[in-house]
């Protein structure tokens, strides 16, 4: 691809050259490429037509999963996060030991390979939570829980610029990605002072269905605020909230 330079910046297709608009400027592209068709039928692309299976299926899985995450994802994820989730998806798929290459899935993968990851890259969970805390899943009573004991924030939350507030938030959710079906459970604290008093003990607890043969997950993450004139606003629209999939438990 080339980027475009001038004043006049263009969009659509003059001849082979295809002129577009992305998040790191206007570029340009020749077409080309092997016609669809073939690379539906010809026997010389069967490891192409098992990869875009696999590849789509890693699509809508992330998708589900970000679904459910929804309610914290609104203000904690970063511009990149989608296609960066489908690629953990897909090592996920190819974790699937059972499956004949094409037809592998999350459900025969291996889920625990999204512990860790990060919905925004402009504030980490791993870089921003240093007090430490310890996170539950029960598959038999369908609790997901985490629990923080006291800690002081200012030296345990690394806050971005601005910050005078901040909250707790986490959500465990139960995720039939066959079905592409879920059931979410979210807890918050209030909104507490991001000063040098010591915290009481945080415990969340998000229940889903007890004795679920489905994949769980807990999400851990913090909400920013600015404290003006007694309101309290999200700091920079939260474009620096962490949150993060810090344990998985897949079957």
């Amino acid at each position: 691809m080339a980027r475009q330079k001038g004043i006049i910046k263009l969009k659509g297709t003059i001849g082979d050259i295809t002129f577009y608009k992305t998040k790191d400027g206007h570029l340009a592209r020749e077409k080309g490429g092997v016609d669809a068709s073939r690379i539906a039928s010809d026997p010389a692309f069967q490891r192409t037509r098992e990869n875009g299976a696999e590849f789509g299926r890693a699509g809508k899985a992330g998708k589900v999963l970000r679904t459910a995450m929804r309610t914290l994802l609104i203000n904690s994820a970063d511009s990149r996060m989608v296609s960066r989730l489908t690629q953990s998806m897909i090592k996920v798929i190819q974790a699937d030991m059972v499956s004949e290459r094409g037809l592998r899935n999350v459900i025969d993968g291996e889920a625990e390979l999204l512990a860790g990851f990060e919905f925004n890259i402009r504030g980490k969970l791993g870089t921003s939570l240093f007090a430490p805390f310890v996170g539950t899943i029960d598959r038999a009573s369908g609790d997901i829980m985490v629990d923080l004991v006291p800690f002081v924030p200012a030296n345990m939350i690394a806050a971005a610029s601005g910050t005078t507030h901040f909250k707790i938030i986490s959500a465990g959710a139960e995720i039939d990605f066959e079905a592409e079906t879920f059931v979410v459970a979210t807890s918050e604290t209030d909104i507490l002072a991001w000063d040098s008093n010591q915290t009481v003990d945080i415990n969340h607890t998000n229940s889903v269905t007890p004795g679920s043969t489905k994949p769980l997950f807990l999400a851990l993450g913090i909400e920013f605020y600015q404290e003006v004139n007694g309101r309290m606003y999200p700091l920079k629209n939260g474009s620096y909230n962490p949150l993060a999939l810090v344990q998985v438990s897949g079957l």
